[in-house]
């Protein structure tokens, strides 16, 4: 006799969480190779992405296994949708933190360049981003979900500051215009980790909810400004 569904299903809690750590872990060593061009560092990220990948299907063929072996309904099929569209989040986060970790190997190539800006706040948002979209899953607590969801807001304004940084060191360094592109791609992947993040709040939100939120953003900003 197979274990029951209940049981299955705080498996698959633990993966997910596991996997979230991992990943979590990942983005922290690739922004601190970004901050402090440690090459090294950068090289260990590249290198372990393989860890995720494979944690990445567990997760999916446990949840499609127990779709398959169990047919659950309601809060319980509710629940492992999510789980796999989390999963998919977790997995593209990870590839993002890689393709930071191989712009570091790029951009040390080059001298240090002073541009006026320091990649130490955006990084340190988005990183946190990513930590209260997985404290939201933990404690199904919905309101630390939205707020997610409004501080990647924080972290569009960052990358269209850079953009403009980059742009104009473009016109006044074009001999630089190698190690400038990949600082402006660093700055990108941080974006769509963040915004991978807001996927992952927005799941929390149907998953507490039980309807998808999405339009209720723009309202909860709004609240926001107004409280402010």
């Amino acid at each position: 006799m197979g274990r029951p569904i209940h049981t299955e299903l705080d498996n698959i809690k633990k993966l997910i969480l596991s996997l979230g750590a991992m990943v979590e872990e990942r983005v922290r060593q690739a922004t601190k190779a970004l901050t402090s061009r440690d090459l090294d560092l950068a090289k260990k990220v590249i290198k372990s992405d393989y860890e995720i990948d494979e944690a990445e299907v567990e997760v999916e063929e446990e949840c499609l296994k127990i779709i398959a072996l169990h047919q659950p309904v309601a809060v319980d099929l509710r629940f492992l949708a999510c789980v796999l569209k989390i999963n998919n989040d977790l997995e593209r986060i990870g590839d993002q933190a890689v393709n930071i970790a191989q712009r570091v190997i790029t951009i040390m190539k080059a001298p240090p360049m002073d541009l006026g800006f320091e990649f130490g706040p955006m990084s340190q948002k988005t990183q946190a981003m990513l930590k209260n979209s997985l404290d939201a899953l933990v404690a199904f607590d919905v309101d630390l979900a939205y707020q997610v969801c409004l501080d990647d807001d924080e972290v569009d304004d960052a990358k269209r500051q850079i953009y403009d940084i980059i742009k104009k060191a473009l016109q006044e360094h074009p001999e630089n215009a190698g190690v400038l592109i990949n600082i402006l791609l660093a700055s990108r992947h941080l974006e769509r980790i963040a915004d991978h993040s807001t996927n992952i709040a927005e799941e929390v939100i149907y998953l507490i909810e039980g309807e998808i939120h999405r339009h209720k953003i723009y309202e909860r900003r709004q609240e926001k400004v107004a409280e402010e």
